[in-house]
């Protein structure tokens, strides 16, 4: 099993990467966030899993560990593939997913490609428990809870950048994150992979 990569990355495209590690290419399915923030020829980390089929074995890879436990979680349920499970965590955060889910709400899982309304029935139904309930909001304009930003800066520093540079950046977006992306990892990791974006990453890491 490959749970994990770190390497250069070769080429990056809307929804998949390739990483050099020790000289082999790995392609990488993500979600588009993470392909969105990827530089060719800067290194990278992510944790990974490894579908393998009667046709096909692919790799599909996450910036934060929470995100790769969720994908699971979804391919536990009848009808979802790894395209499908990948589509519901480009389009929503996990908050949003486990909101849903408590509320027994299928609605913004049809909204998914690939998903029809049985299968967002199913999804809301049978993860029923099995998702942890969202964090209550921190006060509006408090920091996020040190639990949150540490792994926040730990992904981030993971991705490349360095940890002083990951603590800014993750102060930066707290300040312009709402209550619910305060107080959840994945939220707040794309507020401050959007802090940092594509016109400060090459000063950021080099």
């Amino acid at each position: 099993m490959i749970s994990s990569l770190r390497g250069s990355v070769l080429s990056a495209g809307p929804d998949t990467l390739v990483l050099d590690v020790s000289g082999v290419g790995f392609a990488v399915a993500v979600p588009p966030d993470l392909a969105r923030t990827a530089r060719v020829g800067e290194e990278l980390f992510v944790h990974t899993t490894l579908i393998v089929r009667d046709d096909a074995m692919s790799l599909f890879g996450f910036a934060t560990r929470e995100e790769l436990d969720v994908f699971g979680v979804l391919l536990g349920v009848s009808g979802v593939g790894p395209k499908s499970a990948l589509g519901v965590l480009s389009g929503m955060t996990i908050d949003q997913i486990a909101e849903a889910v408590a509320a027994e709400d299928d609605k913004p899982f049809r909204k998914v490609s690939g998903i029809g309304p049985k299968t967002a029935k199913l999804i809301a139904v049978q993860l029923q428990g099995r998702l942890q309930a969202p964090v209550p909001s921190a006060p509006r304009g408090s920091a996020p809870a040190p639990a949150v930003s540490e792994q926040v800066v730990a992904a981030v520093a993971g991705l490349g950048w360095p940890e002083k540079t990951a603590r800014e950046a993750v102060a930066q977006a707290a300040e312009t994150a709402s209550e619910a992306d305060r107080s959840s990892v994945q939220a707040l990791l794309r507020v401050t992979l959007a802090v940092l974006g594509p016109a400060q990453s090459g000063g950021a890491r080099g």
